[in-house]
């Protein structure tokens, strides 16, 4: 195995250096080749959108390199997760998870985490169209790494960046080789159907300027959760298997140094059968009915579909580089939800017509941006300004539709229920700036700004017996916001630094769609929240990399909370109360032998409302904000040795441990109970072990070795005053259980 030389400290160490160096170390762009006027083997970064090494980054930043990724069978959010100290993730549906960083979090309608690919922003910029639900989980296999901006973005990254970025760094074409790999895996999951997948990599160089790579993957998960016939529901095993398809292709044209241009297209989809949510009680939280199970009625779907269409240009003007990020991408999902619990009865108490019922849902989000940027570095200063364009236009239909029982057929004779669609458009044009002063050798001080201007509209139509009769509303907002950053780092030689950070985040606000008999006093429009962040840290390394640590320290005020609330009997978006979020991060990297590479990561988390939220929410001051436990840690070990000639043996294993914390917010709970939900500590085992005979790579593996059932997700126990599930249990998410792998690599 060939060391990696990284002159910082934290996850990125231990990530890059638990894998060979394959492709998985290849730059990010073809602007990153330039970056071998710095050692060949450093790990660089696009963190501050300019190549830099991870110790000249100030703030907390953590990479997880792809050839690691691929070790470790890391192939969506959950899987990466004991890799980067400080980031959760609440989901129960693969394609529908809301990331977290740094406890920033009450369970609102728009995302705190922005999801990056490459230069493209994906995802919903606004609040009215499930943004913080829908974060981009892009399969892993053949990207060169994933960084983890950690506090709040806003300078250079924007909206939506209160809790920081997470961003997948795609590898781009080679002109100096030509690559063949593909991976084949199989696996068991206790108590479900086996799960297969396929992925293949393909790079061809077509002259000295101009290369192409592709890469595809298909991924299909067994279920493991039974729909068992509670209250006379649907009788089926292993409802919520999942598929996952698609590929990457990429062009790159680079005719000199002083010109490369990439275009890049992404399609993958994400098609789950049922949610992963298992029916519990609602106060202890453990399963009922003795097995890992729900109470479906209507078989239910979620089909997610991601499109980026990219292209990037590169331009060596001499007095500067100038980069522009054109790109066009859509998120569409459709799914068919079970609401048979909650509402027939209802239905044929009012209508005198027995009947099963599901919620029809259609979210799509189209999004344009253009970003350009000039750019140079100096010994004395390094610069960057640029402008941002959005355009995004959003749309979510729903429809309750009833069903005769045990069957697809509408019924008929009942009228319309409800069907309500909600058309939204979000314009936001931005400039920033961002400069380094070096004072002398060892002394920096890193600044930005950021001024944002918004504007939205949104229309409403609904109609039904259900949803109020028709309705015809709309409405629209603008706003001026204004972000900065500054961070002094002191350089003691090339392997210490340590940095103070200062920096501002928002998330937009935007209009409530009102009627226009709304009462004097209901909020028209909401505006945006934002976050200060204060942050202090360390990162050290010895110079024979036998030793590392990162370390940060941060206190956030969060003011001005988006929440969903009811204010005059209208559901609304609205801005009520303040939250903190105190913690401490690190990640300590040890190689006390050749081959042997052990990492400890771990974060501190006290994050808590400091006001009341509405009483619809639930939360009061004091209250530990949703999904974010004080402490969470992890160990991963990897050992890799000589079997003589090409072939290595390797082996390795992790240990992620999450404590306890609150479930999301629940008014009713807390009525009953006088507390938050309080949702129990778990821990994971992951092991693996293969052979490596150069090109060809045999692996088994087994994932949650300890078959823990840890819990992603809480659901409320009622919804429009009834019961969402039977016999007033509550859905939870939960994490895989058990799972045993065998895969198979090769590379020409």
């Amino acid at each position: 195995m060939n060391m990696v030389r990284i002159l910082c400290s934290g996850t990125a160490m231990a990530a890059a250096l638990m894998a060979a160096p394959a492709t998985a170390q290849t730059a990010a762009s073809a602007g990153a080749q330039s970056a071998a006027a710095a050692n060949s083997e450093d790990i660089i970064v696009t963190a501050q959108k300019r190549e830099q090494l991870l110790i000249d980054v100030p703030q907390s930043i953590s990479v997880v390199s792809g050839a690691a990724l691929e070790q470790q069978h890391a192939n969506n959010f959950s899987d990466y997760l004991k890799l980067v100290p400080g980031l959760q993730l609440s989901q129960a549906t693969p394609g529908q998870g809301r990331l977290l960083l740094r406890g920033i979090n009450t369970g609102g309608v728009a995302s705190t985490v922005s999801v990056y690919v490459d230069e493209t922003p994906f995802g919903s910029s606004s609040g009215l169209v499930n943004g913080a639900i829908l974060a981009g989980d892009f399969d892993t296999f053949d990207v060169a790494r994933v960084e983890v901006l950690r506090g709040p973005q806003g300078t250079l990254y924007g909206a939506s960046s209160l809790g920081g970025v997470l961003k997948f760094v795609t590898n781009a074409p080679q002109m100096d080789r030509l690559e063949v790999r593909g991976r084949a895996t199989v696996e068991a999951v206790d108590g479900g159907d086996t799960s297969y997948a396929g992925n293949a990599v393909v790079n061809i160089p077509l002259g000295s300027t101009l290369a192409f790579r592709a890469s595809g993957t298909y991924r299909k998960d067994g279920g493991f959760i039974d729909s068992i016939g509670t209250a006379g529901s649907d009788v089926e095993k292993n409802i919520n298997d999942s598929r996952v398809y698609g590929g990457r292709a990429s062009l790159l044209f680079a005719p000199s140094d002083a010109l490369s241009v990439r275009l890049t297209a992404i399609l993958q989809n994400i098609e789950a059968d049922a949610p992963s949510t298992v029916e519990a009680d609602a106060f202890s939280l453990k399963p009922l009915y003795g097995r890992l199970s729900q109470s479906q009625f209507v078989p239910q779907f979620t089909d997610i579909r991601y499109r980026i269409y990219n292209g990037t240009a590169e331009i060596d003007l001499g007095f500067a580089s100038l980069t522009s990020s054109t790109s066009y991408s859509t998120q569409d999902e459709t799914l068919r939800s079970d609401v048979t619990t909650n509402l027939s009865g209802l239905v044929a108490a009012v209508f005198g017509t027995p009947n099963e019922l599901f919620l029809a849902q259609q979210t799509n989000d189209e999004k344009f941006t253009q970003e350009l940027r000039l750019s140079n570095q100096s010994p004395l200063f390094d610069w960057l300004v640029g402008g941002y364009y959005t355009h995004e236009k959003g749309e979510i239909v729903q429809e309750y539709v009833p069903v005769v029982p045990g069957s697809f057929t509408r019924i008929t004779t009942l009228p319309l229920l409800a069907q309500v669609s909600l058309h939204s458009k979000y314009e936001e044009i931005a400039g920033f700036a961002n400069a380094t002063l070096h004072l002398g050798e060892r002394f920096d001080i890193d600044f930005g700004g950021r001024y944002s201007h918004n504007r939205q509209h949104a229309n409403q139509v609904g109609d039904g017996a259900l949803a109020g009769g028709p309705t015809n509303n709309v409405a629209s907002s603008s706003e001026n916001v204004f972000t900065y950053s500054v961070a002094p780092k002191v350089k003691f030689d090339d392997n210490v630094s340590v940095y103070v950070r200062v920096a501002k985040g928002f998330r937009p606000g935007g209009p409530n769609v009102l009627p226009p008999n709304a009462p004097a006093g209901t909020p028209a429009t909401y505006d945006s929240d934002s976050v200060l962040s204060y942050e202090a840290g360390v990162k050290a390394q010895t110079p024979d990399n036998a030793f590392s640590i990162d370390f940060a320290l941060y206190h956030i005020d969060w003011k001005h909370i988006q929440l969903f609330a009811v204010v005059n009997d209208f559901g609304v978006n609205t801005n009520g109360g303040s939250a903190k979020s105190d913690g401490a991060e690190f990640t300590v990297t040890v190689r006390p032998t050749a081959g042997l590479n052990l990492a400890i990561n771990g974060a501190f988390t006290n994050a808590r409302l400091t006001a009341d939220s509405s009483p619809l929410v639930g939360g009061l001051k004091g209250d530990r904000l949703p999904f974010t436990p004080k402490f969470s840690g992890a160990v991963n070990g990897d050992y890799r040795w000589s079997l003589g000639g090409s072939t290595d043996a390797f082996v390795g294993g992790s240990v992620r441990l999450v404590g306890d914390q609150p479930g999301a917010f629940d008014a009713t709970f807390r009525a009953a109970n006088g507390r938050q939900r309080e949702v129990p500590s778990y821990s994971v085992v992951d092991l693996r072990a293969g052979v490596d005979f150069g090109r060809f790579a045999l692996e088994a593996y087994v994932k949650n070795l300890g078959n823990s059932h840890g819990i992603t997700s809480t659901s409320a126990v009622k919804a429009n005053g009834f019961d969402i599930y039977p016999n007033g249990a509550i859905g939870t998410g939960i994490i895989r259980p058990r799972t045993i792998g065998l895969s198979f690599t090769a590379q020409y």
